[in-house]
């Protein structure tokens, strides 16, 4: 027998959903799904297409620099890190001269009137600007900055700033590495990772970003020639076009260098030949390296005696292949006559 249904009809289910009402859209809207400062981005992209001679006629001289760069000795990559380092630091405030570098590098030198941590953030350049992994694989590990175990709930972890400024570096891959490179040294300080020195940081950055494409050169100078380009203000389209053509100078800059040190190379190689030994072709190769040289610096590099440094260091002084810059008879230096 069937059972009947205590309810007659359908409107005394209470307990089944009604017809759906539409409810007004008066809610704030949601996060969107895009890249991170979407606008940002935008901005530089459209300044980049500005300026795509510009951006074609700097990318072509890097490309040529990174080209020689490859096939030339190692020793011209070390030549040029330690210029650009030296020049950044007068531009970051430090103003650590090329001889004070020369010393603290090599045989970590320093004198009563310098900053050691001045020498510190510049020895830190000239390490990034020589090798190793670069600012995309581990931030905090390229900057040698961490967090503290201990931080205070209020404080934003140093972490998370670089992870936000990494972001919007990845955000904007389809730009060119060196108009990405313009846009990450200005977004540096926004971003929160600004802290004393963070000019240098910011610029040994960007110099490798807007070199990552290449395989000779491991940086792209910025700061040879004047560091027209670290200075810029105003939109991006302002700012990049200055980036464009400092970098541009500092490019030539290089190039002169190399012409230079290869010119003086020949000859010394040639005015030299009949010295025998290992110590004249080590001196040779020192003074290609290092803008300055001086005997304890000579003697460490070459492993030759205080007597051997001295003599062949007379002798090249008397053929005039290198001169004296100091003008002193204690802590002399030298460099390459017309480098």
């Amino acid at each position: 027998m069937k059972r009947q249904s205590n309810c007659d009809n359908d409107e005394d289910l209470w307990f089944l959903p009604g017809p759906i009402e539409e409810e007004p859209d008066d809610l704030p809207p949601g996060p969107r799904a895009e890249p991170p400062d979407t606008a940002v981005i935008e901005d530089w992209a459209k300044a980049e297409g500005v300026h795509a001679a510009r951006l074609a006629r700097v990318a072509g001289r890097l490309g040529a620099l990174d080209d020689r760069l490859l096939r030339g000795p190692e020793g011209w990559r070390h030549r040029l890190a330690l210029i650009e380092a030296a020049d950044l630091s007068w531009f970051a405030g430090d103003r650590v001269s090329s001889d004070r570098l020369a010393l603290w590098i090599s045989m970590r030198l320093s004198g009563a009137q310098d900053d050691p941590n001045a020498l510190a953030r510049v020895g830190w350049a000239v390490r990034r600007l020589t090798g190793g992994p670069g600012p995309k694989a581990d931030l905090a590990a390229f900057l040698d900055r961490r967090d503290p175990e201990n931080i205070e709930g209020s404080a934003e972890r140093f972490e998370d700033r670089a992870g936000g400024w990494l972001d919007v570096m990845a955000a904007a891959a389809e730009l060119h590495p060196i108009t990405r490179a313009c846009m990450g040294f200005h977004l540096w300080s926004l971003a929160g990772l600004g802290q004393h020195g963070d000019q240098m940081e910011a610029a040994v950055t960007a110099s490798r970003i807007a070199a990552s494409d290449g395989s000779g050169a491991i940086f792209a100078p910025l700061a040879m020639g004047g560091a027209g380009g670290l200075r810029a203000s105003g939109l991006p389209t302002e700012r990049l076009v200055r980036w464009f053509d400092g970098m541009n100078s500092a490019i030539l800059t290089a190039m002169r260098t190399l012409d230079d040190i290869e010119a003086w190379t020949g000859w010394a190689e040639s005015v030299m030949a009949q010295l025998s030994g290992r110590t004249p072709v080590a001196l040779r190769k020192a003074f290609s390296q290092w803008p300055l040289v001086s005997a304890p610096m000579a003697e460490a590099m070459t492993g030759a005696s205080r007597a051997a440094v001295q003599r062949n260091l007379a002798w090249m002084e008397a053929s005039g292949l290198i001169r004296e810059v100091t003008g002193q008879e204690r802590f002399r230096m030298w460099k390459a006559a017309g480098v």
